[in-house]
């Protein structure tokens, strides 16, 4: 018997990589993972991976061919932005189905997803692209911007400006944070540059949804309870399914498929940001080729109690999910904030959190000992909390208060600093 193999294109480490593999051996499918690791050992993480430069994507399509060439691959994910473009140009050499190679590229580039949003009609912001390293000119756009890097993703880099003086210290903000070596070089070959576009007034809602050969399933619609007005966007909470009219809901999902059928999104997982606005108009913000990020997929589990994870592998063998869907009962995540920047030095009231009726999960991400940093440079969340209730609404009041029951002590920035200087004193050698 033959057993199947799904390419994994993703970064090296990755809160969703073991989730994958569990999946993957209950349903005994191989997964042959393409990742950007050392090039220099030899499988440092005893996975076998095909090593991977994103930024060097034909000696990576060549590497991905060569080993197809003795473990034929069945089908192709991708997790996080980065690695997107590349699984499509690998599916393409495989002669798999997946998104086009264009559409990979326009997901994971906000200048040419807006373009292509407006060009097929569809509602969107007007907006300007500079390079980070241009000096801002007087936009014509009428204030509130938003400026945001066109490369980064999970509200990186994105903050509102009300005044063409906000305007000017947002982009030094954000030139400033895409300087970061650690930025350059994850972002190794592509341009720097930012995006300002007008501020979109309205609630906004997440999609999870699959695309098999340019058909739309909708696997979750997400409402985000907490308003995202600025200055800086960080996505707190997802409830599902949505409390929204159910008119309201059809036309969500209808410009999302929209949009993923402009954008070249055919065969493959699709996670998309949405805004309605007071007056009704869905504005598809961005179309992403691949599953919701982080842990955040716990949240879903479906009437035959598989995990997001299950579904996706088995759509990308082939296999019919056509009759998917998610179980009736609330669920909602919280993606726990990082208060103030400055170092983790403890964490007290996990044990009160999970004793909340409905939590079902509390995971800390964050170390102690590590230093912390709040949006708009954060990339990374202090953890998780998971719930479910008879409704999204008694999930979401779960995690409210979990969260509500947990203290952390963050050391501030300035007493850290003032510690690191001491430290560095007390090393240096008298006279």
């Amino acid at each position: 018997m033959t057993i199947p193999r799904v390419l994994l294109v993703s970064h090296t480490t990755g809160y969703q990589l073991r989730a994958f593999n569990d999946a993957a051996e209950q349903l005994g499918i191989e997964i042959v993972f393409a990742t950007d690791r050392c090039h220099r050992l030899e499988d440092p993480w005893q996975d076998r991976a095909v090593a991977v430069r994103f930024h060097e994507p034909a000696a990576a399509v060549a590497a991905i061919v060569a080993r197809a060439a003795s473990a034929p691959i069945d089908g192709v994910l991708a997790v996080g932005d980065r690695p997107v473009p590349l699984a499509a140009r690998a599916a393409a050499a495989l002669g798999l189905p997946w998104h086009s190679v264009a559409g990979a590229d326009a997901s994971t580039d906000k200048r040419r997803s807006r373009s292509t949003l407006a060009a097929a009609g569809l509602p969107a912001p007007r907006f300007g692209v500079l390079p980070a390293t241009a000096a801002i000119p007087s936009s014509e756009l009428r204030p509130p911007y938003v400026l945001k890097p066109v490369g980064l993703s999970g509200s990186r880099g994105v903050i509102r400006a009300d005044s063409a003086e906000q305007c000017v210290a947002a982009f030094e903000r954000i030139r400033a944070l895409l300087a970061r070596p650690a930025i350059r070089a994850a972002r190794a070959g592509l341009e720097d540059e930012i995006l300002v576009e007008e501020y979109i007034d309205g609630a906004e809602f997440a999609v999870e949804g699959v695309m098999t050969h340019g058909r739309l399933l909708t696997l979750a619609l997400f409402d985000k309870p907490d308003p995202l007005t600025g200055p800086f966007f960080e996505e707190t909470i997802y409830a599902t399914p949505s409390v929204q009219p159910a008119e309201v809901q059809g036309r969500i999902v209808e410009h999302v498929r929209r949009a993923a059928t402009a954008l070249g999104l055919r065969h493959g997982p699709v996670h998309a940001e949405c805004r309605v606005t007071p007056a009704g108009d869905v504005y598809v913000l961005e179309v992403a080729a691949r599953p919701i990020g982080g842990l955040c997929a716990r949240v879903l589990r479906f009437s035959d109690g598989a995990r997001l994870e299950t579904v996706l592998l088995r759509h990308a063998i082939g296999g019919d999910v056509s009759a998917t869907r998610r179980d009736t009962s609330g669920a909602a995540v919280m993606m726990i904030p990082i208060p103030a920047r400055g170092m983790l030095r403890g964490i007290s009231g996990e044990e009160a959190a999970r004793g909340v009726p409905g939590v079902t999960e509390v995971t800390i991400t964050a170390k102690i000992g590590q230093l912390l940093e709040p949006l708009p440079e954060a990339g990374s969340y202090l953890g998780f909390i998971f719930a479910s209730g008879d409704t999204a609404r008694a999930a979401e009041a779960a995690v409210r208060e979990a969260h509500r029951r947990m203290v952390f002590a963050i050391t501030p920035e300035i007493a850290v600093a003032a510690a690191a200087e001491l430290a560095a004193g007390e090393r240096r050698p008298a006279g």
